[in-house]
């Protein structure tokens, strides 16, 4: 089981520098990621949130471009976070994949399955379902098709596999929070590895030393 995020495409992007995927493709996050990867994540991440002000519900469009790419991400407690968990049966090579309008914020849900007879969707097209069954797990991997393949694991491994997406989550917002220290602005990085967490449903990641430099460097 692995979190996986949805990549935006980076061609062009010229903010900070980041490492070139196949565009909505997913990348798992984790504490092993490059520089370079973790830059596309964040850049994927402040993508989902790059929504235009309308009604008055955002502020104003900053005028700066990194202010203006990280507008619908830093003052919002509530993001999108493209993607969800992946889970693959290493036995019969069965992958279980986050369905369309899924996101990375509603990981926790899964835990709603390990209930009484717990059942979750997690999007559509396809229609992923995890569902409870006494001591057992079933995870349909599109439940709109009736032979759909399916994943069945005890429900006590599922809970050690929810421990290693937290784990993974918080390696990877470790990793963000020292690719913000070398890339960002102290005044931006702060914010944004806040707005990070809140978009993986995490605790906040403690603030960079007092000595990060206010310019960005690059590796």
């Amino acid at each position: 089981m692995q979190p996986v995020l949805e990549a935006h495409a980076t061609g062009g992007f010229v903010l900070w520098p980041v490492a070139e995927v196949k565009a909505f493709g997913y990348m798992p996050l984790n504490g092993e990621l490059t520089h370079l990867e973790v830059g596309t994540a964040v850049m994927s991440i402040a993508g989902c949130n790059d929504i235009d002000p309308e009604d008055g519900l955002r502020p104003p469009r900053p005028a700066d471009p990194l202010g203006s790419f990280l507008h619908g991400l830093l003052p919002f407690d509530t993001l999108f976070a493209a993607g969800g968990l992946r889970v693959t049966d290493s036995a019969t090579g069965v992958a279980f994949m986050p369905g369309c309008c899924n996101g990375l914020e509603d990981w926790r849900e899964w835990h709603q399955v390990l209930e009484d007879n717990g059942q979750v969707w997690f999007g559509h097209d396809p229609d992923p379902r995890a569902e409870r069954h006494g001591d057992a797990v079933r995870l349909t991997v599109d439940a709109e098709q009736s032979a759909s393949p399916v994943i069945e694991l005890p429900a006590t491994d599922l809970r050690h596999l929810l421990a290693g997406v937290e784990h993974d989550l918080t390696g990877f917002l470790a990793l963000a929070a020292d690719w913000a220290e070398r890339n960002l602005p102290r005044h931006v990085a702060v914010p944004v590895i806040a707005a990070l967490a809140r978009a993986l449903d995490l605790p906040a990641a403690a603030e960079p030393p007092v000595g990060t430099r206010d310019a960005p460097t690059r590796p």
